[in-house]
C-alpha cells in the first residue's frame, strides 16, 4: 500500500471532472421539481444524451456540436414525458420510470455501431488568472469549458430562482398550481419548459460522461448517476448550493476510491466501488435534517378546469 502516490491537488482537480455529470443532471432536475413535476427519467435522458452527443461528435469531429446534440436529445426525450404528464395527465412516477427504460433501450440500439470508437478530445481552457493562483491554481485551471459552464449554470439557476420574476413564477407553480393558474400564469407551459430544460441538462451530463470522463461509448455507461442526481435534489432540500456540494461530495468519494484501489489499499474492491453512493446518501440525509419541505404541488396532476 502506497498512499504517497495520491496527490491532493490532482485529487481535487479530478473531483471536479467526476462531479460535472451529476451537477448538470441534478441542477436540471431541481428546476423541474421546483415547478412541481417529479421526473424519474433522469437516467434515461442522460444515457440518451450520452449516445446522441457521442454520435454527433464522432461524425462532425466537434465535441461542442456533440454537447449541443446531447442537449437536444435529452430535451426531446423529456418532451415525451411532458406530453404524457401535462397533456395526457399520466402518472408522473410511472411515466418517469418508463422514460428511463425507453432511454436505455434507444441508446443501446443507436450505439451498436459505435463501440470501440474514440471521440474527438474536448479542448481544455488555460485561464491565466486561475493558473497563477498559489495552491488552488492546479485545482481550478486547465479544465474543459463544460466544467466552468456547469458551475455558472448552478449560479444562474440559484440567482434566477431567488431574484427574478421567472423564478417567482416557477416557484409559485410548484407550490400551488391552482393559485398560480388563478393569477393567470400558464401552469402547463411553465412546467413543459422546465421539463425540457431539465432534459437538456441531463443530456449534457450524459454527454460529458461519454465525451470527456470516459471517452468512449459503452452500453449503460451512466451507471446510476441519474438516480444519484435525483437523490441529491431531494436530500439537498431543493437548494442549488447544496446540490453543488452534494455533487462534489459524490465526485470526491468516487475519485478517492479509485485512487485507493490504485494505491493497493487492503479493502475489497466491491466495498470501495459502492462507497460513493453510500457515503453520498448518508451525508445528504444528515444535511437534510432541517426538514425543509418539498414544493407543495410536487408530483400532483394539474387540471386546468379545476
Amino acid at each position: 500500500m502506497d498512499l504517497s502516490s495520491i496527490k491532493p491537488a490532482l485529487l481535487l482537480a479530478s473531483l471536479m471532472i467526476a462531479a460535472t455529470p451529476v451537477i448538470y443532471a441534478a441542477i436540471g432536475e431541481l428546476v423541474v421539481e421546483r415547478a412541481g413535476v417529479l421526473n424519474l427519467g433522469v437516467e434515461g435522458m442522460m444515457i440518451t444524451g450520452a449516445i446522441c452527443g457521442f454520435i454527433a461528435a464522432v461524425n462532425t469531429d466537434s465535441p461542442m456540436l456533440g454537447f449541443m446534440a446531447a442537449a437536444v436529445g435529452g430535451a426531446l426525450l423529456s418532451l415525451l414525458f411532458a406530453l404524457l404528464t401535462q397533456y395526457a395527465l399520466a402518472n408522473q412516477v410511472a411515466s418517469g420510470l418508463a422514460l428511463t427504460l425507453f432511454g436505455l433501450g434507444v441508446s443501446s440500439l443507436l450505439g451498436q455501431g459505435y463501440v470501440g470508437i474514440k471521440p474527438p478530445s474536448t479542448p481544455k481552457l488555460d485561464i491565466p488568472v486561475l493558473s497563477d493562483l498559489p495552491g488552488i491554481g492546479t485545482v481550478l485551471s486547465a479544465h474543459d469549458i463544460m466544467i466552468y459552464l456547469g458551475l455558472l449554470l448552478v449560479a444562474a439557476v440559484w440567482a434566477v430562482l431567488k431574484y427574478t420574476r421567472i423564478g417567482l413564477i416557477l416557484r409559485a407553480v410548484g407550490e400551488n398550481h391552482d393559485a398560480a393558474h388563478a393569477l393567470g400564469y400558464k401552469v402547463v407551459r411553465v412546467r413543459v419548459l422546465a421539463i425540457m430544460f431539465g432534459g437538456a441538462c441531463a443530456g449534457l451530463g450524459g454527454a460529458y460522461i461519454s465525451l470527456v470522463r470516459v471517452p468512449q461509448w459503452t452500453e449503460g455507461m451512466t451507471a446510476g448517476v441519474g438516480w444519484i442526481a435525483l437523490a441529491l435534489v431531494v436530500f439537498a432540500s431543493w437548494r442549488a448550493g447544496r446540490v453543488l456540494l452534494g455533487a462534489w461530495l459524490f465526485g470526491g468519494v468516487t475519485v478517492l476510491q479509485l485512487n485507493l484501489q490504485a494505491a493497493g489499499v487492503a479493502i475489497p474492491v466491491e466495498y470501495l466501488s459502492m462507497s460513493p453512493y453510500l457515503i453520498t446518501i448518508v451525508v445528504l440525509v444528515i444535511m437534510s435534517s432541517d426538514k425543509n419541505k418539498a414544493p407543495a404541488s410536487l408530483g400532483k396532476i394539474f387540471h386546468a378546469s379545476s
